[in-house]
């Protein structure tokens, strides 16, 4: 029988052209914002745990709007879905998102030249998505296989591609532009993630969004102080980041990482590596 192809298939053609085409051109810029930053004086700003915020004023207008949807939809949320949602249940969502994002572990270890890494985070894809009936378990961890996350990000900097300037995104908060870049490669790339065609595919997604909703939830009492308590929430979420994002890429022997929660209140301004 001939495959009739109706205005719906056409309106779902041109629709994921769109969407492509739209992906693209965001990549592209991304893309050309990545390489201008490798300009940045990412060295001289790791060796003193300095900022390079040159955007500070048009970030510092998204921080305010993220504050505002915070306030008044996503910490209600979260503090609700946590308190609503046992916690067995919400582990095993969190255990959901984690294995649906193994397979870009994995392709991103590959592409960091990190092997074993890769093949740790397929096994543990294989196991939690059989053993663990879809990945709402976690048996690989009992089995002794360690957890792994990376991203793109990451796979940049091993390539050697600086951090940029820091900017803050709507929704996703504290951010470089390396790292804006490597949320969207993963994005896309990730084709258990994001389903193109039909947005109720869109598993990966939702699943993030209810991870971050359990964070959110669970360790509110420390992001409200910083959000909400700190003197400049902007600068305080802008220090936590950066210093945090360099210890996860630092080498084995960095020396970079100063603990930012050991005083949330501490001089926000004040050199951490200052002897």
């Amino acid at each position: 029988m001939a495959t009739v192809i109706g205005p719906k298939h056409l309106m779902g053609a041109a629709r994921m052209r769109e969407i492509l085409r739209r992906g693209a051109h965001i990549c592209a810029f991304l893309g050309f914002a990545t390489l201008a930053a490798c300009g940045a004086p990412d060295g001289a700003v790791l060796e003193t745990g300095g900022v390079y915020d040159p955007h500070e004023k048009a970030n510092r207008n998204v921080h305010a709007f993220n504050l505002g949807v915070d306030k008044v939809f996503f910490r209600p949320a979260s503090k609700g879905y946590t308190n609503l949602i046992p916690d067995p249940i919400e582990d095993s969502f969190n255990y959901f998102s984690k294995n649906l994002s193994e397979p870009g572990d994995m392709v991103n270890s590959l592409a960091q030249g990190r092997f074993k890494i890769a093949a740790i985070s397929l096994a543990r894809f294989v196991i939690n998505t059989t053993i663990g009936i879809g990945g709402l378990s976690d048996p690989a961890t009992d089995f002794g296989i360690p957890q792994t996350d990376t991203d793109f990000g990451e796979t940049m900097a091993v390539w050697g591609i600086g951090e940029g300037a820091y900017v803050e995104l709507p929704f996703f908060g504290p951010s470089t532009q390396r790292d804006a870049v490597g949320i969207l490669v993963d994005f896309f790339t990730n084709p258990i993630t994001f389903a193109v065609q039909n947005p109720l595919e869109n598993a990966g997604v939702y699943a993030e969004i209810l991870e971050r909703m359990s964070d959110r939830g669970r360790y509110s009492d420390t992001v409200d102080s910083i959000l909400y308590e700190s003197a400049d929430s902007y600068a305080q979420a802008r220090l936590i980041y950066l210093q945090n994002r360099r210890f996860e890429l630092a080498d084995d022997d960095g020396d970079t990482y100063v603990d930012p929660y050991d005083d949330p209140f501490a001089d926000i301004y004040e050199d951490p590596y200052a002897e």
